[in-house]
């Protein structure tokens, strides 16, 4: 069995994750539509779902990245705003500090330059230097919609540069 992030066993690092998921687990997956672009150091990732809903207002995200993020994706439901930017690198450092694998963003981060350099998969819409206000509104683990697809606090996502993909349970590549 092979964890996802492991060495392959031909000996070279796993570069691509779904095309391989998809060979093994199709009928288990649901492909989101191609609409982000990957800004975080990190290309691949997966893990539990945690979800935000929220409206140029990041005080959910804020909360969440101080908390264990051991194993766990936090999936943000900007309603497609390219407004604001609900995650930045204060946020994106916080997130690495405390374990979170990534964060995909319905909307937009800024600090694009220096997320980059994190060890941590962040995909969005795209960028916007102007941060938000903090008004504490916003729902977490709540079913958000995007992309063509409902994700749900607890389900799996697993990320990579050819998109996003998510699952009920947790898949082992074998």
């Amino acid at each position: 069995m092979l964890e996802l992030g492991e060495i392959k066993p031909e000996g070279k690092n796993m570069l691509d994750l779904l095309p391989d998921l998809f060979d093994e687990y199709e009928p288990q997956l649901q492909l989101a539509e191609p609409i982000f672009n990957d800004y975080g150091g990190s290309t691949i990732f997966s893990g539990s779902i945690v979800t935000v809903s929220c409206f140029n207002d990041n005080s959910k995200v804020k909360e969440l990245v101080a908390t264990d993020g051991t194993g766990k994706v936090m999936v943000v439901d900007g309603k497609a705003s390219l407004t604001n930017a609900l995650l930045g690198d204060m946020l994106a450092e916080k997130a690495v500090e405390n374990g979170w694998q990534g964060i995909v963003i319905n909307g937009c981060i800024r600090d694009a330059g220096t997320i980059a350099t994190l060890a941590l998969g962040v995909k969005a819409l795209g960028c916007n230097p102007i941060k938000t206000e903090k008004l504490g509104i916003g729902e977490v683990n709540v079913n958000v919609n995007f992309a063509g697809i409902e994700f749900k606090a607890g389900d799996y996502i697993y990320g990579d540069s050819n998109g996003l993909a998510v699952s009920k349970k947790q898949l082992i590549l074998r």
